[in-house]
């Protein structure tokens, strides 16, 4: 079975169960001793020779510069994929919506006053709120201004390999594994290549409306990489696999992205970090055939992509970047000065 205890030891992600725990125990340390360093923290930054560039991501992630308020009434909205959240940081409980974002958040939150209110809207997020709130995912059209970036769903989303097969060795083949979740571009996708011989596609995890014969086994990450080229499509919100697809030697391909995480999939350029295909994917199997004819042009892609990467891993700067985002967040809310 796809998910048996064989399969989750050796998909190639990150144990669930001991991060958690990991997340949980670190929970337990007093919030007074984060909240003492954090002036000095931030006067740190400041002496940083990456200064500007952390400026700059910071003002990637929360776009608005203009004051504006918190409601004072607390309330708990859940929909389908997502929760919103309005009241003090210290009340979001780790039973208010799934363990993973409340560990995320806790780690950057912990650094402030617990009596700080916010609007948190943890979950896929595929549309823009009506007040500065925190997500994990925003729209790339119209004006996303009030949808503020935090690094959520990390294990998830920010996991990366150490590819070791280059591109020039593996098959000249497509692979697809993924849930429909309602998506119009990976329904699409299935429609058209499903029984294309170059592509090895298919769903996984509980059927969801689509035929059955898309119903497939899981593959592990290590399998993946035996192909040269990974599909990322938009499920929800983003391609959760695109993080670590950039992070390989394959080539990460996927239609233009409609929503965007920490990962800053709006500043990605197609056909330097990734492959980008049209809507219709009608061409598709012309772009597979090129970069397979051109694995020099192929290999350009993956080193671009392996340096945009490199941004994202380093942990201290990540965490500080986090905290210059929840600083300015609650600065501009008029909660601290």
């Amino acid at each position: 079975m796809a998910d048996s205890i064989i399969y989750k030891l050796n998909s190639g992600k990150p144990n669930k169960f001991f991060n958690f725990l990991s997340g949980l125990l670190t929970s337990l340390i007093p919030n007074c001793l984060f909240q003492r360093k954090l002036s000095r923290t931030l006067k740190q930054a400041k002496k940083r020779d990456d200064y500007d560039y952390i400026t700059k991501r910071v003002n990637y992630y929360i776009k608005t510069s203009a004051p504006f308020k918190i409601d004072d009434k607390d309330s708990i909205r859940r929909e389908r994929s997502w929760l919103y959240f309005t009241g003090k940081t210290g009340d979001y409980k780790r039973k208010t919506f799934h363990t993973a974002y409340y560990l995320d958040q806790h780690e950057i939150t912990r650094w402030f006053s617990k009596k700080l209110r916010w609007n948190f809207c943890p979950g896929d997020v595929y549309f823009t709120p009506t007040v500065p709130t925190i997500v994990k995912s925003r729209l790339l059209e119209g004006d996303n201004s009030n949808s503020v970036i935090l690094k959520l769903d990390k294990l998830r989303h920010f996991m990366f390999v150490n590819d070791t097969k280059p591109f020039r060795e593996k098959k000249d083949l497509v692979i697809f594994r993924g849930k429909i979740r309602q998506s119009r571009v990976r329904t699409k996708f299935l429609e058209m290549f499903f029984t294309n011989p170059m592509f090895d596609c298919g769903v996984v995890g509980k059927n969801e409306g689509c035929p059955n014969e898309w119903m497939t086994e899981k593959k592990t990450i290590k399998e993946h990489l035996d192909y040269k080229f990974i599909m990322a499509l938009e499920g929800n919100d983003v391609a959760s696999n695109l993080k670590w697809v950039m992070s390989s030697n394959s080539l990460a391909v996927m239609t233009k992205p409609t929503c965007e995480t920490w990962f800053m999939e709006g500043t990605l350029i197609p056909d330097y970090h990734y492959v980008e295909v049209k809507e219709d994917f009608s061409d598709l199997e012309e772009k597979l055939q090129y970069y397979i004819s051109h694995p020099d042009k192929a290999e350009e892609i993956i080193r671009n992509a392996h340096e945009f990467v490199r941004q994202f891993q380093n942990k201290k700067r990540e965490t500080l970047i986090s905290l210059l985002v929840l600083e300015k967040y609650f600065r501009l809310s008029g909660q601290i000065k």
